[in-house]
């Protein structure tokens, strides 16, 4: 029988963990300074998510119910650990900008809230799926909200100058208030604002 496509599609937009379920912000906000830490962030999100419900809902018939939480808190932690060792080792310099946060995805509520809700009552593949595309939808947020806060904070993009240095010789200044983090509140704040409006609208046609 052929997987419901709404497994993939819903959360990346519908049901985003962030601007709908209003969970991860706490790293959504620390992350965001920079657009390439965000996309490693996001990736890294979205692997241990999506391998975590894979491997729980292999073995979701063997654990019993009292240890659940315990045997869940194994698994993630062990993907984190070989993501955070890949990043040590590849991308030193990122790894280093993350700093605790990617230790920290262990306790993110979108990974231990997918793999209770989905992972220990669903097929492997299903739950591969829906891991990934929580992840995706928790990394688009992540990738939307660092490219304004570094374009307009820091005027690069991947640390590259993309304001004309003609504009900072006619007084042009980067806008410091982006890199703090309020400003990223204030962003997610929007995002939620245009996601629920948007739903709003489709729900009426």
């Amino acid at each position: 029988m052929a997987m419901d496509k709404k497994i993939f599609t819903t959360p990346i937009i519908k049901a985003n963990p962030i601007t709908v379920l209003v969970l991860g912000i706490c790293s959504a906000l620390a992350v965001t300074v920079k657009l390439e830490p965000a996309i490693v962030m996001g990736i890294s999100v979205t692997l241990v998510t999506g391998l975590s419900s894979f491997l729980i809902s292999l073995i979701r018939k063997t654990i019993p119910n009292r240890i659940r939480i315990i045997v869940q808190l194994v698994v993630v932690a062990m993907f984190v650990i070989l993501i955070s060792q890949f990043l040590k080792a590849y991308v030193y310099d990122v790894s280093k900008q993350l700093s605790v946060y990617v230790g920290l995805i262990i306790t993110n509520c979108i990974i231990m809230g997918r793999i209770e809700a989905f992972g220990l009552t669903e097929k492997p593949l299903p739950s591969l799926v829906d891991g990934l595309a929580n992840g995706l939808g928790y990394g688009l947020v992540l990738v939307v909200v660092a490219f304004f806060r570094e374009l307009i904070g820091s005027g690069s993009i991947f640390g590259a100058q993309i304001i004309p240095q003609s504009w900072y010789d006619a007084g042009y200044m980067n806008n410091g208030l982006f890199i703090m983090p309020p400003m990223a509140l204030i962003l997610i704040g929007c995002l939620i604002w245009i996601q629920r409006s948007y739903q709003k609208d489709d729900d009426k046609k």
